[in-house]
């Protein structure tokens, strides 16, 4: 099975490295057009270099914090004026890690915008062009935390569980236009994100990074962490014609991690 993306175009979240970079990178190879979408410009350029142009394909970037949602608005509104896409990849960095005494009022605001107003925000302004095409592809990069919270991360669960319940209703409402809305349930993936939440939990139970690192992993059925390049094969199947009855799913992607089958 060859997937072919060519003629497409792909807008990707959270692109200038980690799993955002992986899908970007991959979504090329398969012949997409990408515009990648990070706040760092120097860290974008870098990554633009890195993508394929064996199909003729002229890449792009747009640099924008999803920390700022009025601003991210304002930037959004700009591209689309006059740009359509065909692929949207939701994706951003995560909040800050915290349990629930640790949180208030404003984390939750500011996570908020971060992980839920922000991908609704751009997929409505995607929609339009999409339904007169009568195709599109959704696809929201969210956690396994959505089926299993962790208490160390309230605001992730919290607002990664809202943005899954939007996609299954956002699904349903345009399946009929020829437009898929999937998300992805992401496990443990061999990241600076995750890294960085290592070190974190190095910090607070006094144990080795490695050995926290050791810990994760003999959870993981698979006995490994995953590789950003797996899991962007995952969204180059879902983005391809091959997925056009897959709609409205929760996927995990975990190396079996997720104790749960629903």
């Amino acid at each position: 099975m060859e997937i072919s993306l060519e003629g497409q175009t792909a807008l990707v979240g959270g692109s200038s490295d980690g799993i955002g970079f992986a899908i970007a990178k991959v979504l090329a190879e398969c012949g997409a057009q990408v515009v990648l979408m990070a706040r760092n410009e120097k860290k974008l350029q870098s990554a633009m270099t890195k993508l394929a142009v064996d199909h003729g394909q002229s890449h792009s970037f747009i640099v924008t914090d999803f920390n700022n949602h009025l601003q991210h608005q304002q930037i959004m509104e700009a591209y689309f004026d006059d740009h359509q896409i065909d692929i949207l990849v939701n994706n951003t960095n995560g909040p800050s890690a915290g349990d629930v005494f640790s949180k208030g009022t404003i984390d939750y605001q500011q996570a908020f915008e971060l992980l839920f107003q922000n991908a609704v925000y751009t997929t409505n302004l995607a929609l339009p062009s999409m339904r007169k095409k009568s195709y599109g592809r959704i696809i929201n990069v969210s956690s396994m935390t959505v089926k299993e919270p962790s208490d160390a991360l309230v605001l992730s669960n919290t607002m990664r569980t809202a943005l899954v319940s939007w996609a299954k209703s956002l699904s349903n409402a345009v399946a009929k236009d020829g437009i898929t809305v999937n998300s992805i349930l992401t496990g443990f993936f061999d990241t600076e994100r995750l890294n960085s939440l290592m070190r974190l939990q190095a910090e607070r139970t006094g144990l080795e990074v490695e050995k926290v690192k050791e810990l994760k992993i003999a959870n993981i059925p698979v006995g490994r962490l995953g590789e950003p390049e797996e899991y962007a094969s995952l969204v180059a199947f879902l983005a391809s014609s091959y997925a056009n009855f897959l709609t409205g799913t929760a996927i995990p992607l975990d190396g079996g991690a997720s104790v749960g089958l629903i």
